[in-house]
């Protein structure tokens, strides 16, 4: 069990007078105040460029860029090669997207997207279908709100270049299955893309365990700074995908005609890179790998079974998403019964309890569970019993006063 209290004691954003009930960590997580050190520090007494001076301040910047690398590539059973920094989860998929297109797909392949899809994971496939004159193949969602495996395994085909799947729905919590999607992927030849923004910081995670290709993920959502997002993918493929961006250090030679590239992950880090972000995603891995990422999945599981419970007792909430919290990310997406999402969460708001109501950058999905939109609480290592019982208890004023 994690010291909850000096969990919370690391959280400046607690500490303020006006209480706070903070349950939108799907969105962005709050930072503890040893990531918000680490990058002050770093600004006030090692910041330089990396990769660029042979001055020591710049090989200090630099040790700490890739010490970073390390400890990301630890986190997720990689190698440090095999972690490409990027600016976030979007930029990650669209990296993988365009590199991978250029590399596999040609005019009538395909590409599977499921109905769940972040619009992050879809939107880039889409460009790509209609750049390579390629067909996007969707795949649906079984009434619980699962991946529905049996439309998946009869829609995959030799004609499948790239599965594209999410770890955990950002709005159902489903958790995908992942493995048995890539053991399909592997029989075809086809290569799988995670989008593991809602896992990577909630549940210990090994890239070879789960049988992926290529694994995206953001900072902002793992105490870690805005700005820095990962892209892992297997050596020999980054080694084989062309670049997405160009310019700076991604380089080895250039002429005026032409240039060659870095190995990998430089060949994919144009430009100045997050160092300072990245630096502080070090600190916020030091910070999780200190409470064990099993502890913080079985902390969200105990939030997110009460929660669920709580829910599913009202008569006049719907609850979307598997009803087992085994089978959840610590989310659940709700609505009460003829009231908007977003008048729930401004009086949820007035009682300083932070939700988000919207499509959540899932409209596809929306559409398929026939709503315009949907309240959704999101858990972390921070949130204890008692605001979920502040939750639940305010979400019973609000019925009362709405409808």
């Amino acid at each position: 069990m994690m010291d909850l209290a000096k969990v919370r004691a690391d959280f400046p954003i607690f500490q303020k007078e006006r209480p706070l009930v903070y349950l939108d960590s799907a969105a962005t997580s709050q930072r503890p105040v040893q990531v918000i050190e680490a990058v002050s520090e770093f600004y006030r007494k090692k910041n330089a460029n990396v990769h660029r001076g042979i001055y020591s301040l710049a090989a200090e910047a630099t040790e700490l860029y890739e010490e970073a690398r390390a400890k990301v590539a630890g986190l997720i059973g990689a190698a440090p090669e095999e972690v490409v920094f990027t600016h976030g989860t979007t930029e990650a998929l669209n990296l993988a997207a365009f590199s991978l297109g250029e590399l596999l797909v040609g005019r009538g392949d395909e590409i599977l997207v499921t109905a769940m899809e972040h619009h992050a994971n879809l939107i880039p496939w889409q460009l790509l279908a209609k750049r390579k004159a390629a067909r996007l193949v969707p795949v649906g969602i079984t009434p619980e709100g699962e991946l529905d495996l049996g439309e998946l395994a009869r829609r995959i085909s030799p004609r499948t270049k790239i599965v594209a799947l999410v770890h955990v729905s950002n709005v159902l919590g489903t958790i995908n299955p992942v493995a048995e999607v890539a053991e399909l992927a592997r029989r075809v030849g086809a290569k799988l893309v995670v989008d593991a923004a809602q896992s990577a910081p909630h549940m210990p995670l090994d890239v070879r365990e789960l049988g992926a290709d290529l694994l995206t993920f953001s900072g902002h959502k793992m105490l870690g700074p805005t700005g820095i997002g990962v892209l892992w993918a297997r050596g020999e493929l980054l080694s084989e995908m062309p670049p997405f961006l160009v310019g700076g250090e991604m380089i080895r030679e250039v002429w005026l005609d032409h240039a060659t590239w870095a190995d990998p992950p430089a060949k994919f880090e144009a430009g100045t890179p997050p160092f300072a972000q990245a630096v502080g995603l070090g600190a916020a891995v030091d910070y999780l790998s200190s409470l064990g990422m099993e502890k913080v999945r079985q902390h969200d599981l105990a939030l997110t079974a009460k929660a669920l419970e709580g829910l599913l007792s009202r008569d006049y909430v719907t609850v979307y998403g598997p009803k087992d919290p085994e089978r959840r990310g610590g989310v659940i997406a709700f609505n009460l019964r003829g009231i908007h999402p977003h008048d729930v969460a401004t009086l949820l708001d007035q009682e300083g309890i932070a939700i988000r109501a919207g499509h959540h950058c899932a409209q596809p999905l929306h559409r398929l569970l026939d709503i315009p939109a949907s309240c959704r609480v999101s858990f972390y290592l921070y949130n204890s019993m008692e605001e979920v019982d502040l939750f639940l208890s305010a979400l019973d004023r609000v019925w009362e006063a709405l409808r």
